[in-house]
């Protein structure tokens, strides 16, 4: 295994859990706890994450990241949930390894090349365009704030704590260098969503922004044996937010 990596559980079915940009393995605390009884669940620390790998600037970051992951997928079919960018991450490992994964949920997937087009994908490339900016101008608060402002559902960052935002705005730069991944598939992954077999949970808040609804309706229309679901009151988050209800939906799927 590459890198650090928190446990959970001593269930019979293992897990691999893998986290969203700016976070670490801890934000699957709860979520893994209320499943301990059934899985016994892995989350690694991503590349540039918490104690994980240092980053690589010569490499695309999508690569490595799902290289560091692949470290952490068991031999044995496995369940596969991730979020946002890690969801990406889940998603890519279960079409590069499908013998290795027992089921896949991808909770808001900020895989934004499924939703090109759209009135919500408009509006982030307006939200993209205005972190290019603030990095172009070397500020990389403005830029986290601005992040935030859209994707974060906690308190605002200039109420965080000064080791909060030193962490957060320290690993803005995953934005950048996650962009081409996202917004252009340069892994290719909707070419190949048909050719996913195992069981699919696509999951999402419902105060979320406009293009996670569109995302997970194209990821809906292309993976036939899928199962959307809506959490009520949660937004991006929802994983930290709202884990009890994400866990439920997780043991229905089990079921």
């Amino acid at each position: 295994m590459t890198g650090f990596a928190k446990v959970w559980g001593q269930g019979d079915e293992p897990a691999l859990l893998l986290h969203c940009s700016l976070a670490h393995s801890g934000a699957w605390d709860g979520v893994a706890s209320a499943l301990s009884d059934r899985l016994r669940a892995t989350a690694p620390d991503l590349v540039g994450h918490g104690r994980g790998p240092a980053r690589d600037e010569s490499r695309d970051y999508h690569d490595h990241c799902t290289e560091m992951a692949l470290t952490h997928l068991p031999d044995r079919p496995c369940h596969l949930v991730g979020h946002s960018f890690g969801a990406t991450v889940a998603l890519r490992l279960a079409l590069d390894h499908p013998g290795r994964v027992a089921s896949l949920t991808l909770i808001e997937p900020v895989l934004f090349a499924a939703a090109r087009g759209q009135p919500g994908w408009r509006r982030q490339r307006e939200v993209d365009a205005s972190l290019d900016a603030a990095f172009a101008t070397g500020d990389p608060a403005a830029a986290t704030r601005r992040f935030l402002s859209v994707w974060g559902d906690g308190p605002a960052f200039d109420s965080l704590t000064a080791k909060q935002r030193a962490y957060l705005q320290n690993r803005i730069w995953v934005v950048a260098a996650s962009s081409a991944a996202l917004h252009d598939d340069t892994a290719g992954l909707l070419p190949r969503l048909d050719r996913l077999t195992c069981p699919v949970l696509l999951i999402e808040g419902d105060r979320s922004p406009l293009v996670i609804a569109e995302i997970q309706t194209a990821l809906a229309a292309a993976i036939q044996q899928a199962r959307r679901v809506i959490i009520s009151g949660a937004g991006h988050m929802a994983p930290i937010t709202h884990p009890d209800a994400v866990a439920s939906e997780f043991r229905h799927l089990l079921a």
